[in-house]
């Protein structure tokens, strides 16, 4: 390989990592919409220890996730996060890692109609497995660490610790507070090094 392409692979790298760290300053790692999951999961948490059948269960649980665009929107507002940034040629790849997960919904509907007490387990999984690909995108690996202790801590919650299933839902609430806070402190860090 002669220099000439070496030097090119570095710039065309560099640029790349240029546009991801743009992204996650402007749009602050997509912390309203981690927060606004948390919430939602919070909501799910209580509503999987209501005493309902867990058919009725997973149906609100699907139904009160429809809140999601209008709380990150709010949160947006509030921490004023960014949900376009203009001339960044990466700027539709998250919204496309974000209707990734919509692959995974007949998944859901299945349990929904054949075992609807694991519905909340793999409701989880999803929303934890779905945050991989921000590691990349946001350069950050809080997202790649989420990924994996989302799914399988409440795998193990609900292998182990059957009759406590109810508190995945609270567990993954808890992991997405956690995820937030990290992720505000990666956007400080990469604040504090452009400046």
């Amino acid at each position: 390989m002669n220099t000439n392409t070496i030097s090119l692979e570095k710039a065309q790298a560099s640029q790349l990592d240029q546009w991801r760290i743009e992204l996650s300053i402007k749009c602050k790692n997509g912390i309203n919409f981690i927060f606004a999951a948390a919430l939602i999961w919070a909501g799910i948490a209580v509503i999987w220890n209501l005493g309902l059948s867990t058919y009725n269960q997973s149906i609100l649980t699907f139904s009160i996730s429809g809140l999601m665009l209008p709380l990150a929107w709010i949160f947006g507002k509030i921490m004023k996060t960014a949900w376009n940034v203009e001339g960044n040629p990466l700027n539709r790849v998250g919204m496309i890692f974000n209707i990734g997960q919509l692959f995974y919904f007949p998944f859901l509907f299945i349990l929904l109609g054949n075992q609807p007490e694991y519905f909340a387990l793999g409701y989880a999984i999803i929303t934890g497995a779905h945050f991989f690909p921000y590691a990349w995108y946001y350069k950050s690996n809080w997202f790649g660490a989420f990924a994996g202790i989302i799914p399988f801590g409440s795998w193990l919650l609900a292998f182990f610790l059957p009759q406590f299933a109810t508190l995945i839902p609270a567990f993954t609430s808890l992991c997405l507070v956690i995820l937030g806070l990290g992720l505000m402190r990666d956007y400080k860090l990469k604040v504090a090094k452009v400046q």
